[in-house]
């Protein structure tokens, strides 16, 4: 299993040599599910996107903001965790930070036994 630490450590250097000031990993798979540890050099952030069926943003360094719009949802800040909106939305990054981005791609399948 990968150390999550490892990882928000590796990414973060390299989203501070990313042009667009971003990197990351997928560390999950299995079935609908999906973890990924998203790197956000400070003043970066993932445009508007849709929401997935469900997901949680939890934040391993730094701190993040979720917007919709202009409008902020929450400032997230290290070791919390957030359960994202169905809105579309987006995240910057205020300050250099990394999260674990935990998805859930489709619905309506049986979870395993």
């Amino acid at each position: 299993m990968p150390d999550l630490r490892d990882l928000a450590r590796a990414h973060l250097e390299l989203a501070r040599e990313d042009p667009h000031g971003r990197s990351a990993h997928l560390v999950a798979h299995d079935g609908e599910l999906r973890q990924t540890v998203i790197a956000l050099r400070a003043g970066a952030s993932l445009g508007e996107h849709n929401s997935p069926p469900a997901a949680t943003l939890q934040v391993l360094r730094g701190r993040v903001r979720v917007l919709t719009g202009d409008r902020l949802l929450g400032e997230i800040g290290e070791g919390e965790l957030w359960v994202l909106t169905h809105e579309r939305h987006s995240v910057a990054a205020p300050e250099d930070a990394v999260f674990l981005l935990t998805t859930v791609t489709s619905v309506g399948t049986t979870a395993h036994e």
